[in-house]
């Protein structure tokens, strides 16, 4: 008899998380994610809920459950229907459901004490690439369609500079001359051994990553920027848009109010290492539909 694999156990995971979860109470409060891996995200979620819920009983919440989505799809279902209340994400999958979804930014996330981020279009140090119209013609690595820093952020920057972007079969095929041929390594960490080894002749990810993998391997060579994106926030906060406004706004103050309680630290830190909040400006939404507005237009342009 073969035995249950850890897929199986996400699978039972998620089933149970979402099992008869229809939201008709409003005293659950239910955090929601996009995600391919319910075990490990639940562990990173339900600290931070733990601690929310029982701040919140004033305006009427008396439970938190969990509820995650395999794609964003799923969640934008989920919020249309007003199954899921309060959603953390990264920037790429949070415009979608802005868009489509009608969630509210609540808060941008501070993680690893950083507010921004950008992605950078990095090269081999001795490759004959100088600045990013030498990538016409060439390969690129770049993590997968979820990814803000290392797929939509370089796609902008490309288009951006004039250059098509089409997907390769593999690594191996060739783009059409003055195209940018790209291909999905998974992981950040792949796409820096990609580039390395000269799988691709480029790859694309967060100034982040590539800060952690020059401290990771300061013997491996060297890794050259010939292109940078505009920052966007590291992470964001939203909320479905029909959400009691007395329910978010206090969801809004229990979240700020953490970032300085000692008892909050451990919930965050498992919560992707947040270290703070901020509370989007005028200026900040006005930069966000703009922002949006230019992701909707990309991927319209290379899916």
């Amino acid at each position: 008899m073969f035995g249950r694999s850890p897929f199986h156990a996400a699978a039972v995971l998620l089933l149970a998380l979402t099992a008869g979860l229809a939201k008709a109470d409003p005293g659950v409060l239910v955090l929601g994610r996009v995600s391919d891996n319910p075990q490990r995200h639940h562990a990173q979620l339900q600290p931070l809920l733990d601690y929310v819920v029982p701040r919140m009983a004033g305006v009427g919440i008396r439970e938190g459950r969990i509820l995650m989505a395999r794609d964003a799809s799923r969640m934008t279902s989920y919020l249309r229907h007003g199954r899921v209340d309060w959603v953390t994400e990264t920037m790429a999958s949070a415009l979608g459901l802005i868009d489509r979804a009608g969630a509210r930014p609540l808060l941008f996330t501070h993680r690893d004490g950083m507010t921004h981020y950008h992605s950078v279009l990095v090269v081999r140090d001795d490759a004959p690439l100088h600045r990013i119209a030498d990538l016409a013609g060439r390969r690129l690595a770049l993590e997968a369609p979820h990814s803000t820093s290392a797929y939509l952020l370089p796609a902008m920057t490309l288009l951006d500079a004039g250059l098509p972007m089409e997907i390769l079969p593999s690594p191996t095929d060739r783009p059409r001359p003055g195209n940018v041929g790209y291909v999905f390594a998974n992981t950040e960490r792949n796409i820096a051994h990609w580039v390395i080894l000269g799988v691709v002749d480029a790859g694309g990810f967060s100034d982040l990553d590539l800060a952690e993998w020059r401290a990771e391997r300061p013997d491996a060579p060297a890794l050259r920027v010939i292109g940078t994106s505009p920052a966007v926030p590291r992470a964001i906060e939203l909320v479905r848009g029909d959400l009691d406004p007395a329910v978010a706004a206090r969801l809004r103050e229990v979240l700020l109010e953490a970032a300085t309680d000692p008892q909050a630290a451990p919930a965050l830190r498992a919560f992707f290492d947040t270290t703070g909040f901020d509370v989007p400006s005028a200026t900040d939404l006005a930069d966000l539909r703009r922002l949006g507005e230019r992701v909707r237009h990309t991927r319209e342009a290379i899916e």
